[in-house]
């Protein structure tokens, strides 16, 4: 089973319930801007004995986190839209994720998970585009020697799959693991590839971000401007990440850069607002223009939603 990411440690304390309770957050009152937002980045799971665990949940959330609460939470923010990311304690079942998407299509995308050490998850990732309507694949190799089987023989047939169904490869991984995709990358250019949370590049080592950086050279490479509040060493509004964001800015443009909560995962470091407004109010260098596109814009290059 491959190793996940030390994101897992945030996902782990919110199974043991040891974070905040979902903030009941105010509606927006200021002016309606002038472009929709739409969230790229979200998870969603209900204890139901419909829905099991993975075997290797060993400590199951503490407390559900579901759709019609993460409607409230769009509701109050003017979010139109938003593609939930299959959550690590469902592992490879996305049962869930399916049966949120048949009931909530107007709202929500889904991007599913396959376990990357299955020969047969090329096949798997087919019915769960063509059947459970599931918009892209989600990877996540660790740094360390256990998530190594990004560079095995089983990924170029199941890259390959995803280029042959016209969905994105999302990549959850350490900035260290970036030359290890950019092969993968390489060979399909036509295959879009979001890479998550700023590859979670460490603000105290400026130099690791050149190693994301370096896939600028792909059209069709995207990144998350997400994670400022875990990468972060600040209270809100997290300046000493801006620098690293303006890098990404500069070198992927506006129309490559999305924004994304990572709701509820962020809900111990920061309000679903709070992550917004970084956008659209903290980053001074940003035009009205530029928000459009991190806001929704390039997130609909990738996901369109009607």
């Amino acid at each position: 089973m491959p190793a996940d990411l030390t994101r897992r440690t945030a996902l782990g304390a919110i199974a043991g319930g040891a974070f905040v309770a979902c903030q009941k957050e105010q509606p927006q009152t200021s002016e309606v801007k002038p472009y929709r937002i739409i969230d790229p980045h979200v998870h969603v799971w209900k204890a139901d004995p419909k829905y099991p665990w993975a075997a290797e949940t060993k400590t199951p959330p503490a407390e559900d986190r579901t759709p019609e609460m993460l409607l409230e939470l769009m509701k109050a923010h003017n979010v139109e839209k938003t593609v939930i990311i299959q959550v690590i304690h469902y592992r490879w079942d996305n049962s869930y994720l399916r049966d949120v998407l048949k009931q909530y299509p107007q709202y929500f995308k889904g991007v599913a998970r396959v376990n990357p050490e299955d020969p047969a998850a090329p096949d798997h990732l087919s019915k769960l585009v063509e059947e459970d309507k599931m918009s892209g694949v989600r990877l996540s190799p660790a740094g360390n020697p256990a998530g190594d089987w990004i560079k095995g023989p089983l990924m170029p047939p199941l890259w390959k799959r995803c280029n042959e169904l016209r969905v994105p490869m999302t990549i959850l991984a350490p900035v260290v693991r970036m030359p290890d995709v950019a092969p993968l990358i390489e060979s399909l250019p036509e295959l879009t590839v979001v890479i998550d949370h700023m590859a979670d590049s460490p603000i105290d080592k400026p130099e690791e971000l050149d190693k994301l950086i370096a896939l600028q050279k792909y059209p069709k490479v995207f990144v998350k401007l997400s994670h400022s509040w875990s990468l972060s060493k600040q209270e809100y509004p997290w300046r000493d990440t801006h620098d690293q964001i303006k890098r990404l800015y500069d070198s992927f443009g506006p129309q490559r850069l999305m924004w994304g909560t990572d709701w509820p995962v962020s809900e111990r470091h920061a309000t679903y607002g709070q992550t917004l407004s970084l956008i659209q109010d903290e980053l001074k260098f940003l035009n009205e223009e530029d928000k459009s596109w991190i806001l929704s814009r390039t997130v609909e290059r990738v996901w369109p939603f009607a």
